[in-house]
């Protein structure tokens, strides 16, 4: 089941799990009192006491003492630059994505391939031309229903593919969500050939994602760059939309084989 769909109370077993659960309902609160971390994640307070004690050692957490609540530590800055750092999204990328939003007129957004995952590092979007949410830093869910997944599935083998997509129906997360693998092996044909994705309310009603693969050295797979609007902007000039994309996925990929 993944994280999107995932029921309130479902919890992850072992310790280490427990206590990911603790940061993240801090995380999601803002700060959050011993109580109000054990009504979150469904754990006894004797054991969210524990595991704090732990985190608040650590610096992972820290004790507001007069509101009687815990936020997050600084520790966990420190591993959030380390990641930035890893994924390094240079300043020269940033202004690729950035533009691609502003000449298309789109949210648009840069992934990056990750062990056996396509990561969003970056998105860039306005008022006018906001994201779906909740595509943001770190998002990697629903491969086979977003358009930069499936330029990650369309380089895989059928073994790779078993893999990581969900057992047959999989999850349904727009009204054309691809549900069965025949037909979405059948469209990743395509896209591998064409190095451009498109989804159709595959993954939210009513919106229209594209994505062009990024390559680097020896054309290996580096990410996609992909953008996202309602469907009436992206109705008609989609052989425009896919040759800045094919643009820009090249410039980005040059950067990355020069780098």
């Amino acid at each position: 089941m993944s994280v999107m769909s995932a029921p309130a109370g479902d919890q992850r077993p072992g310790s280490v799990a427990r206590t990911f659960d603790i940061l993240e309902a801090v995380a999601a609160r803002g700060g959050a009192s011993a109580k109000e971390i054990a009504d979150v994640t469904g754990l006894p307070l004797p054991t969210v006491y524990r595991l704090v004690r732990e985190l608040l050692d650590g610096d992972y957490l820290v004790h507001i003492r007069e509101e009687k609540r815990f936020e997050l530590g600084y520790k966990l800055h420190a591993l959030g630059v380390s990641l930035h750092e890893q994924i390094g999204v240079s300043r020269q990328v940033r202004a690729e994505v950035t533009a691609l939003h502003q000449q298309l007129g789109t949210a648009a957004y840069l992934a990056v391939h990750r062990g056996s995952q396509i990561v969003v590092v970056l998105t860039v979007d306005s008022p006018a031309h906001p994201r779906l949410p909740p595509i943001d830093f770190g998002f990697h869910e629903a491969a086979h229903a977003t358009a930069f997944g499936k330029i990650l599935l369309a380089r895989m083998d059928d073994e790779e593919r078993a893999a990581l997509l969900d057992p047959e129906p999989m999850p349904r997360f727009g009204p054309g969500t691809i549900t069965t693998h025949a037909e979405l092996h059948a469209q990743l044909d395509t896209v591998a050939e064409r190095g451009i994705a498109w989804e159709f309310g595959e993954f939210q009603a009513g919106s229209t994602c594209a994505a062009a693969a990024v390559s680097g050295v020896a054309g290996a797979l580096v990410g996609s760059v992909a953008i996202s609007a309602p469907d009436a902007v992206l109705a008609h000039g989609r052989a425009e939309v896919e040759q800045v994309l094919r643009a820009c996925a090249a410039r980005i990929g040059r950067f990355y084989r020069s780098a």
